[in-house]
């Protein structure tokens, strides 16, 4: 990128970020309702100290810090960079006040600009390699902010809307799930050279996929209900041992944010508390619920493999889908078409697609030098991945490689279910 590039991009990412915060009150930005989720606040903060951190200090002699303290406060997990506020006591800090926060960021922009206009020739493509993993870090976020922001509005019983805008209704039925085979054998994975991937999407690397299908959509909430009103969560057969005892110790009945009154199931989103609607992908369920309604349908979770690979042949070239751009903040309903059991559909955005993969790393990985090692490699444990991004994912930050990864009982996220099976 030039500098014009890099300048325009930055800008367009930061400011991206303060338009999901502008609904929010001043005392929203303070809230961490569970561990899981962060303040708003810090989010904003913490972004901006990446920036500072890893660029700031590294391309500009003897830079003085915006503050001595907010290197302690907005660190998250980065061990290098010394010691940091835990991350379940990041909701008990009310300093840095929000507007604080706010002139941090203006004015680390500020020295990022000149940055870009004043960094010499031969130093411009490692500001813009460092640059490019700072907008993606604040993509994260972004999806992160809009995910933790449903969390704490949700967690209060006065019920706040996020957006009073009401987002569209489909009437029409979703048709049945299509089936779309694939032939197996032996592929090649991961990133090639696109123009960002993160360092756990490489080496691109072959690995054998016997033959499968893949459902042509997601899972509805429609299909969900079969599931809970046939007993899936009362049925210790359908689960793993570890996701058995998850539902039995925090009494789960349902996907979060699910509620039922009487006969009829309502679901809290951030345009407002409703009743479930049928036709639209089913979301915030774990990898436990995922698994357990594939087994009760017959079916299991991709591979994180066959989902690249049926992607890769199966959903066309164009990456289009629902996502952050849209303003939906939630999965919307499939248009009601036929499949043709030749390709994929709803397999970007709307929701994130459990795969049966634990997150490891690919044969030949090798982590990043320095802290920003500590980026992506040291979670690969005890976690699973998940592929195609969702309503909160900006599009500009997903691609057919990308692998993202939670614990198994997470659901905040709006993680959903794609089913598939052998041949």
């Amino acid at each position: 990128m030039n500098r014009k590039e890099l300048t325009d991009k930055y800008n367009a990412v930061r400011q991206q970020t303060e338009a999901i915060c502008r609904p929010l009150e001043t005392e929203d930005y303070v809230i961490q309702s569970i561990d899981d989720v962060s303040p708003p606040k810090w989010h904003l903060g913490h972004t901006t100290w990446f920036f500072e951190q890893v660029i700031l200090e590294e391309f500009l002699s003897g830079y003085k810090r915006y503050h001595p303290e907010f290197y302690f406060v907005f660190n998250s997990y980065y061990e290098s960079f010394g010691e940091r506020v835990l991350r379940s006591r990041r909701g008990t800090l009310s300093r840095p006040l929000v507007r604080q926060v706010y002139d941090y960021r203006r004015e680390i922009d500020r020295r990022m600009l000149e940055l870009f206009e004043s960094v010499e020739e031969p130093q411009l493509g490692e500001l813009a390699r460092l640059t490019t993993l700072g907008i993606n870090h604040e993509q994260q976020h972004q999806e992160l902010l809009v995910t933790d922001i449903k969390h704490i509005l949700a967690d209060n019983p006065l019920r706040p809307v996020y957006l009073e805008s009401e987002d569209s209704v489909s009437t029409a039925n979703v048709p049945d799930v299509g089936w779309v085979p694939f032939e197996g054998g032996l592929h090649e994975f991961g990133a090639a050279a696109p123009p960002f991937a993160y360092d756990n999407e490489s080496p691109r690397h072959q690995a054998w996929v016997g033959g499968f299908r893949m459902a042509d959509r997601p899972v509805t909430c429609g299909e969900y209900l079969e599931f809970i009103e046939g007993g899936g969560y009362k049925n210790s057969l359908l689960w793993l041992s570890d996701g058995w005892d998850t539902v039995q110790s925090l009494r789960w009945t349902a996907p979060l944010y699910w509620e039922q009154a009487d006969d009829t199931w309502l679901i809290n989103t951030l345009t407002g508390f409703r009743a479930v609607r049928p036709e639209e992908p089913v979301c915030h369920v774990s990898f436990y619920e995922a698994a357990a309604y594939a087994g009760w349908a017959g079916k299991r979770l991709p591979t994180e493999f066959e989902w690249e690979l049926a992607v890769r042949f199966g959903a066309g070239k164009r990456l289009k889908g629902n996502f952050l751009e849209s303003g939906r903040f939630h999965p919307a309903a499939l248009d009601a078409e036929p499949p043709d059991n030749s390709r994929l559909r709803q397999v970007f955005g709307d929701v994130w697609e459990w795969t049966n993969s634990a997150y490891l790393p690919y044969p030949g990985y090798l982590r990043e030098q320095g802290a920003l090692g500590e980026y992506n490699g040291k979670f690969m444990s005890n976690q699973m991945v998940l592929r195609g991004g969702s309503c909160a994912t900006p599009q500009s930050h997903i691609r057919d490689t990308y692998r993202n990864f939670f614990q198994c009982d997470k659901r905040w996220q709006f993680t959903g279910i794609r089913m598939a099976c052998d041949v």
